[in-house]
């Protein structure tokens, strides 16, 4: 209790007095918490020395970090032996410089600074007990006692490595940014095309060497500058840029760049529009490609194409012209030959007992004349070739029966001069795609010169042979006196005969060159081989066919057969309009085995329609692919006339797609039959058809 004696006042300061005290301790003890809780902290190495450096305390951080107990260390180490001795060593050396003082290495070395009272921060490496190295950075501060005499230090550290490994991270992003930005400006600088980019308001943001070049501007004058600026139409350019920003891309913009010096380029623009990473428009990247040369070689080559096409339009009318003259000269020479030839061949017939001399006359005058006649045709039939109007009726031809009526027509040539004729001999049947008449034509011609220019007594040898299995090649080999490289090399000529025009044998040069032009007009191929004193084998090559179901006829006629009048008992009559002669006569052939069936026939569309209204057939058999109107004209014009309306259609066509027989039988052909003919089947649709037409009849 208090004294009584004590005043209210005394009172109220010892109470002030307890509560200071009281406060005094406790900040005191917050103060000791605090660093307790600092000093025993696993995220901070504390190391206590005393003034020798010689380790007093070593908390829990330091543990973790080091690997060390406090027992391994206390009073026995200094913080130098748990460091990199080359790094003390070098800061040693640093300190001197920087201080003007010799600083051994060591201990001293690590507190030389805080032992003067300066701050003192630093990384270095710390040893771990297991040998492992890592980044700390040390805080070092002098302990002091109450007269300022140093009694120790504290080296307060944190383990680096992460951030060192940030750092790390952060140098190679950096340099990946470098590397990337200098590929990326190089990959522009490279580009043989003048390279820009501009923001949405058509303001250039970058350009590239060749811009510059193109605009004989800097780079830095060309950035912030309007990208209409450097065009001969800035309204065009600025339209240009407009559009891609509307439609995302622009390609062959043409726009004329012009330089400072006044220089203009035309260019082809490609532009499109570019974005960041989170899609907001940046602008346009646009590539001008210089094609000044491009425009004016492509204008020299239109002009060129003009040249040409007019070229080829003189060439062709004057071809036609030639045509034209030949056919009309061929006329006018015919007429007087033939009355030469007429009256030579009645004087021939009344000369029996004239002098001999005048039969000589007269045998050389014919000789002369028919001569000239040949020549005539060989000359209009060279005019057909080269015009392209020879009429070729393309299908399976058997070499067989074509070299037999060869071997027919020249042996008697051959015999007058002693010749050996030999032909192959064929074991199975080969058929070439080809036209007959011109096959023939074309074996004649070689078989004749083989024979003209043989030696007497030689050998004129034919040979066939399978180059592949898709073609086959003829060879006529003679032993005449063979051809030099040069005359080979002039063989096919129009009217060049290599020197023999002085010879004993006539000819006019000309019908090797059709030969050749019928060959490839064949889709096949013409050639020679030749030796000096040995002879010579002409040769052609023609596309190899399976043989047909039947054969075609030799000498196809296009006579018309006089119609059956309809309505005779027990007999049908049937129109096959087709233009083809030996598709014609292998239906007349197949007819012709079936007695109550008469065929007539027409070659073309508007003959067929013609005859079915005169002759008023009971069945109609019609080709699609006719001269004049096709099948499917003249069936609606049969259709349209009510006295041919009711007679039955069938089409007999090579167009064989799924597509083609749907439309014919849309079109209203009864059946629809494909080529090759199947006799059978088509037999079968004959009697169907006339059955039909037969039901019909009133």
């Amino acid at each position: 209790m208090s004294s009584p004696r004590e005043t209210t006042g005394e009172l109220a300061a010892r109470a002030a007095e307890g509560l200071t005290e009281t406060r005094r301790q406790e900040a005191l003890l917050k103060t000791g918490a605090l660093q307790n809780a600092i000093f025993n902290s696993a995220n901070f190495s504390c190391i206590a020395t005393d003034e020798m450096g010689v380790i007093q305390l070593f908390n829990v951080g330091a543990e973790r970090m080091l690997g060390y107990t406090a027992a391994d260390v206390l009073n026995k180490i200094t913080p130098a032996a748990i460091s990199d001795s080359g790094e003390i060593v070098a800061r040693a050396t640093a300190l001197s410089l920087e201080l003007s003082t010799t600083i051994r290495p060591g201990f001293e070395a690590l507190v030389f600074k805080a032992s003067r009272g300066i701050e003192d921060i630093y990384e270095l490496t710390y040893i771990r007990k297991d040998g492992s190295r890592f980044p700390a950075v040390v805080s070092v501060t002098a302990l002091r006692d109450d007269q300022d005499a140093i009694i120790g230090y504290l080296l307060i550290g944190t383990d680096n490595s992460a951030r060192r490994q940030v750092e790390a991270e952060q140098k190679k992003l950096d340099q990946r940014l470098r590397d990337h930005q200098f590929y990326t400006r190089s990959l522009i600088e490279s580009n043989v095309d003048a390279l820009m980019t501009t923001d949405s308001s058509s303001i250039i943001t970058d350009v590239n060497k060749q811009m510059e070049a193109l605009t004989g501007c800097t780079r830095d004058e060309l950035i912030g500058a309007p990208f209409k600026n450097y065009f001969t139409d800035p309204e065009r350019a600025a339209a240009g840029i407009k559009l891609v920003l509307a439609e995302k891309k622009m390609t062959d913009f043409e726009l004329t760049a012009r330089s400072r010096s006044g220089r203009e380029t035309v260019v082809s623009l490609n532009a499109t529009t570019f974005y960041d990473r989170d899609r907001k428009l940046q602008g346009v990247c646009a590539v001008a490609r210089d094609v000044t040369d491009r425009n004016r070689l492509n204008q020299a080559l239109q002009d060129k194409n003009v040249e040409l096409e007019a070229a080829r339009l003189v060439a062709e009318k004057a071809n036609l012209a030639k045509s034209d003259f030949l056919s009309s000269m061929s006329h006018e020479l015919r007429s007087p030959l033939n009355a030469i030839l007429g009256f030579a061949q009645l004087m021939e017939s009344d000369a029996t007992q004239a002098p001999q001399s005048q039969k000589e006359s007269i045998a050389q005058i014919l000789q002369a004349g028919w001569h000239l006649l040949k020549l005539i045709n060989e000359i209009l039939d060279l005019a057909k070739v080269e015009s392209g109007q020879v009429p070729l009726s393309s299908e399976p031809v058997s070499l067989a029966e074509v070299l037999e009526d060869c071997h027919g027509m020249i042996d008697p040539q051959a015999q007058q001069r002693g010749l050996t004729m030999k032909f192959p001999r064929f074991e199975t049947a080969v058929f070439v795609q080809a036209d007959r008449t011109r096959l023939k034509q074309v074996l004649i011609n070689l078989l004749s010169n083989a024979v003209k220019y043989n030696l007497r007594n030689g050998t004129v040898e034919v040979s066939c042979t399978e180059v592949s299995p898709e073609r086959v090649r003829l060879s006529i080999r003679d032993t005449g006196v063979g051809l030099h490289p040069e005359q080979r090399a002039q063989l096919f000529q129009a009217f060049n005969r290599l020197g023999q025009e002085a010879g004993g044998e006539e000819g006019t040069g000309i019908g090797l060159v059709v030969a050749k032009r019928l060959v490839e007009l064949m889709h096949g191929t013409i050639g020679v081989e030749s030796t000096i004193d040995e002879g010579s084998t002409f040769w052609f090559e023609l596309v190899r066919v399976p043989e047909p179901m039947l054969g075609a006829p030799d000498r196809p006629s296009h006579a018309l057969p006089h119609a059956v009048a309809p309505g005779e008992p027990g007999r049908h009559t049937v129109l096959y309009v087709e233009d083809n002669p030996a598709n014609l006569k292998l239906v007349e052939q197949i007819i012709a085995r079936h007695g109550h069936v008469s065929l007539i026939s027409a070659i073309n569309g508007d003959l067929g329609v013609q005859l079915a209204r005169a002759a008023l057939p009971d069945l109609i058999l019609m080709d699609i692919n006719l001269p004049g109107i096709n099948g499917f004209e003249a069936l609606r014009l049969l259709r349209a006339d009510p006295a041919t309306a009711g007679i039955p259609v069938v089409a007999v066509s090579a167009n064989a797609m799924p597509l083609d027989v749907e439309r014919g039988l849309r079109a209203g052909f009864l059946r629809y039959i494909t080529k090759p003919i199947r006799v059978a089947e088509f037999m079968e649709a004959v009697n169907v058809a006339l059955a039909s037409a037969g039901a019909r009849s009133p």
